[in-house]
């Protein structure tokens, strides 16, 4: 892990890492809510997009993916993939070759798919989840970790932790994981002491005490 990182090709990592896993958990949760309102609740995309702070309208299940692709607001998948790939340019040095290849091609994909006569189905969602699935896989076949795999690395955590909770479900499996954040987090920063959590603690409290924890990591990187 002998590498040196800038702070600032340090947080590009870490959100390129967050960006990726949320456009993946996302679409996971779009085709969840398609299938909801097709068959028992129509407005049950609207209550996803609720919980993360997003009012959205469609008119059936098919305008409902568009909406989550292209809509007209901050969580949209064309702008997240965007916000991934700026990320991977600043940072591209340290970043996988086919990995970057294969984040410029999923943003050129949706770039050419957002004119306005270009039909969204599930097919091509679950298209995308597997290039992402793809990335992920070219980002991890190292055998050795540098640091700026563990940037990515933390990025993705950090983000399954915060989007699981925003969504509503349990906080076990969140702190599963924030032990593998902590675990990443004791090998970028060894001197760093971290705080337990259980069950009993408020989102607040868990995603306030993680970001305070990953500020720390970044800035003291440089």
């Amino acid at each position: 892990m002998e590498q040196l990182l800038t702070t600032n090709v340090a947080n590009n990592l870490y959100w390129f890492g967050r960006y990726l896993e949320r456009v993946e958990a996302t679409l996971i949760e779009t085709l969840f809510h398609f299938d909801k309102i097709v068959d028992i609740d129509k407005d049950s995309g609207k209550k996803f997009y609720k919980k993360l702070g997003i009012d959205i309208e469609y008119t059936n299940a098919k305008d409902f993916l568009k909406e989550s692709i292209f809509g007209k607001h901050d969580a949209n998948i064309y702008k997240l993939i965007t916000y991934a790939k700026e990320n991977a340019i600043i940072s591209r040095s340290n970043i996988d070759t086919e990995a970057f290849g294969s984040v410029v091609e999923l943003a050129d994909l949706l770039k050419h798919s957002s004119h306005a006569n270009f039909s969204i189905d599930c097919r091509f969602i679950e298209y995308i989840l597997s290039l992402i699935s793809q990335i992920w896989g070219e980002l991890t076949r190292r055998e050795k970790r540098d640091t700026s795999d563990y940037f990515i690395r933390l990025g993705k955590f950090v983000e399954k932790v915060d989007f699981h909770l925003r969504v509503g479900h349990d906080k076990e499996f969140s702190l599963v994981v924030i032990e593998e954040i902590d675990k990443i987090a004791t090998i970028l920063a060894p001197n760093a002491k971290f705080k337990t959590y259980d069950e009993n603690d408020t989102y607040e409290t868990i995603l306030n005490s993680v970001n305070s924890k990953i500020n720390k990591i970044i800035v003291e990187e440089e």
